[in-house]
């Protein structure tokens, strides 16, 4: 039955201090994956006041007896490099870029782990073909409500995020600081986007600008100029650094972590997510890999006028080559049969995650594209190949 509804999807900038862990963290693994590309890396990041902790496991292959990792992955400087790029480099600031003090407690991968990952047999391991990193869950999602084939509302809130850190990095707005939140809610109508009832935009801001300016400056520059107008209209509210007062902000005002914006990082909530994090991981990690190829088979489905929405979800036991399960829901949107679409998948895709590796050109350091704005959607860059609609035309011949 058809029924209005709101829903209400949020990102965040470069400059939150989680975001500059997920950065940091992607920062690294380019590093190791552009000094070998069969790196095996997972790294976290943890950011307070002026302290960053850079963890983890990190294994770079053929890497000489006793050579410090240091000395060739200079993470000291990356983790500069990075904050430094964000924007953190006001004097009136704790966190920034030159006074930071940075801490690394890296060890290799476990060689538990890293056979069970390898193509190779050993005692216990019941195949020589590489397995999957971990067990868990992933899924995929597309649907037809922008260009992307993303959800309209976390898709406006990136664009939000996405023209603050462009005005501020260009320097003709002096006030503007790296942290900052956006957050949007969308009407549904029969399942269909109609308006935007709700924005919220929290910017952090030096402490000599008002209010009133802030406001006028957000709603006239940023959410007038990326939304679409017609979904705007005088019953829609504006909500704007709504305490008041954002002035201490990044990892001086919350502390920041790796991992921890995982719905923002995919689908916004409007589509399910298997709980495990992207950044800081190497592809033969399926927390990444797999959920890049789930987000691949989804936009392809829809891209294909199969369904107007498709959700894929597939699983993994640590050590094994094949899922586990993996199952299709177009929420009744589907214009032929889910199971056709299911056994045209099956064989058309590879969900092994060695062919998912392969398929997708996975190891090589592209993975700060991704960091920010979230890893889903970002169409146009030949570097994110999960975001590519090559397999549209082969699914629709497949389920005829």
């Amino acid at each position: 039955m058809a029924r209005r509804f709101i829903f209400s999807s949020e990102s965040v900038g470069e400059g939150h201090p989680d975001k500059v862990c997920d950065t940091i963290s992607d920062a690294v693994l380019d590093a190791c994956l552009t000094r070998d590309k069969h790196s095996r890396v997972a790294c976290e990041t943890y950011a307070k006041s002026n302290v960053v902790i850079v963890g983890g496991e990190i294994t770079i292959p053929n890497l000489t007896r006793g050579t410090h990792l240091e000395s060739v992955i200079p993470i000291n400087r990356i983790v500069r490099d990075t904050v430094r790029e964000i924007g953190y480099v006001h004097d009136d600031d704790i966190f920034h870029a030159e006074k930071i003090f940075v801490s690394t407690v890296i060890t290799d991968q476990s060689h538990d782990i890293a056979q069970g990952v390898d193509a190779r047999k050993v005692r216990g391991k019941k195949t020589a073909e590489q397995g999957a990193g971990d067990q868990g869950l992933m899924f995929g999602y597309a649907c037809d409500e922008t260009p992307e084939l993303m959800p309209a509302p976390i898709m406006f809130a990136h664009r939000l995020g996405r023209e603050l850190t462009r005005i501020r990095k260009n320097g003709k707005v002096a006030w503007l600081r790296p942290d900052a939140k956006s957050q949007v809610s969308v009407i549904y109508d029969d399942g269909r986007p109609i308006g935007i009832s709700n924005v919220v935009i929290s910017t952090q801001h030096t402490g000599d600008v008002k209010h009133s300016e802030i406001e006028r400056f957000c709603v006239e520059k940023v959410i007038r100029k990326v939304l679409p107008k017609a979904m705007m209209n005088g019953t829609t509210k504006f909500l704007i650094n709504p305490t008041g007062r954002f002035v201490i902000g990044g990892p001086s005002g919350d502390t920041g972590l790796t991992g921890r914006k995982i719905i923002v990082d995919s689908y916004g909530g409007m589509g399910r997510h298997g709980g495990g994090a992207f950044s800081g991981k190497d592809p033969s990690k399926v927390d990444r890999s797999a959920a890049y190829m789930g987000r691949w088979v989804a936009k392809n489905v829809v891209a294909a006028g199969l369904a107007r929405k498709c959700e894929v979800q597939f699983a993994y036991a640590i050590g094994h080559p094949e899922p586990v399960s993996v199952n299709i829901d177009t929420f009744c949107t589907s214009s032929v049969p889910e199971e056709a679409i299911q056994r045209a998948i099956m064989r058309i895709f590879s969900f092994k995650p060695a062919n998912i590796i392969e398929q997708l050109n996975l190891l090589r350091p592209i993975y700060s594209k991704t960091t920010n704005y979230g890893h889903f959607g970002k169409i146009g860059d030949p570097d994110i190949t999960w975001e590519q609609t090559d397999k549209a035309d082969t699914l629709q011949k497949a389920v005829r």
